[in-house]
């Protein structure tokens, strides 16, 4: 009887605990459970194998729908999950986003219906020239208008979709800017033109940024989008953010799970910053901010080279990575991957380097 009247005591101690915790607005973990990391996934063509390297099939695309839809994670708009990390808040677990560069018409014949049908946001990185163009391969405004009325979110791609770290022959750097500068401005305004209020996101073409250009597109106001892998966190800096590429040969089943399930690595400073580089064997230093990746089994990928050694100046914090060979001209990526606590999950980070002649 005692016993029992001991946990009767308990249980409404614990409810007193539960009521006060609301009260003040900090409810246990349990009862408010929120992460500070989002996947955010990348497309190009669907069900187009003309294209096999910016395809994905629409086998595959429906099995990783239903894959996320079983699994119970939740489709969230690019603006409000970038805007969110930026400020620190909370997002809902197993939060991720779904984005589509250069409008392609098989977008709209495709991959649309099924996402309509489920009610799941997703953005659309327009490189405009080609849809004034009237191609048939890319979607029309009036198809585009059709979509944000359902809710598709739609960002800047530039107006001509340039390679924007070459300079022309002949151009001064200066005039590098400027160019780049009208392009990306004229993109916005078609956009507005055509669709109305447009959110500042901006995905640089083919990936590739550097330094000045990340500042410039910055400077304009944008929160802007690369072609690397690895998870978007509290860290993530919106000048270059990372998003899983979705193709025929990176789009089956497992390797989609691994990547939606995936955490973004917590990268308190990166050295250098800048990916444009004539060194053939770039190094690459990150610091850790603390979090519940077992450190121990850190590794580290070059792109065609395989796992490289990785060198810890700081144990625990700070290491160093470096391509064993010759990087040949062209876009390159240092894939770093950890497991969590639990062992279910990887933090990833990657990191692409532009290689000059």
């Amino acid at each position: 009887m005692a016993l029992n009247k001991h946990m009767g005591r308990m249980a409404k101690g614990l409810m007193v605990f539960m009521l006060m915790a609301v009260a003040w607005g900090g409810a246990p973990r349990a009862v408010c459970a929120g992460t500070d990391s989002a996947v955010i996934f990348m497309y190009h063509r669907f069900g187009d194998s003309r294209y096999p390297s910016t395809n994905v099939r629409m086998d595959q695309f429906k099995a990783q729908l239903a894959y996320l839809e079983e699994g119970g994670f939740h489709v969230a708009p690019l603006g409000e999950v970038a805007a969110a990390l930026k400020k620190g808040e909370a997002l809902q677990e197993k939060t991720v986003v779904i984005t589509m560069d250069d409008a392609y018409a098989t977008v709209y014949d495709n991959a649309w219906p099924l996402l309509k049908e489920k009610g799941w946001p997703f953005t659309v990185f327009v490189a405009t020239d080609a849809v004034d163009r009237n191609s048939r391969e890319y979607m029309s405004w009036d198809q585009m208008r059709e979509m944000k009325q359902h809710g598709v979110q739609f960002g800047n791609h530039t107006a001509t979709h340039p390679y924007m770290v070459r300079m022309e022959a002949g151009e001064t750097e200066a005039q590098w800017r400027d160019r780049l500068t009208a392009d990306v401005r004229k993109g916005q305004r078609r956009l507005e033109e055509e669709l109305g209020e447009t959110p500042l996101l901006f995905a640089y073409p083919y990936g590739e940024y550097n330094t000045q250009v990340a500042d410039l597109v910055s400077g304009m106001g944008y929160l802007a989008f690369g072609q690397h892998s690895g998870g978007a966190g509290r860290y993530t800096d919106f000048r270059a953010a990372p998003r899983f590429p979705v193709s025929e040969a990176y789009g089956e089943i497992n390797a989609f799970k691994t990547k939606a399930n995936s955490l973004a690595l917590p990268v308190a400073a990166m050295t250098p910053w800048e990916p444009h580089t004539r060194d053939r064997r770039p190094d690459l230093e990150l610091e850790l901010a603390p979090s519940g990746a077992l450190l121990d089994e850190l590794t580290c990928y070059v792109s065609g080279q395989g796992r490289v050694a990785i060198e810890w100046v700081v144990p625990g914090k700070r290491f160093k990575v470096q391509a064993d060979k010759d990087l040949p001209p062209g876009r390159h990526k240092y894939n770093i991957t950890v497991p969590d606590e639990t062992r279910r999950k990887y933090y990833w980070f990657s990191r692409q380097w532009v290689v000059e002649e």
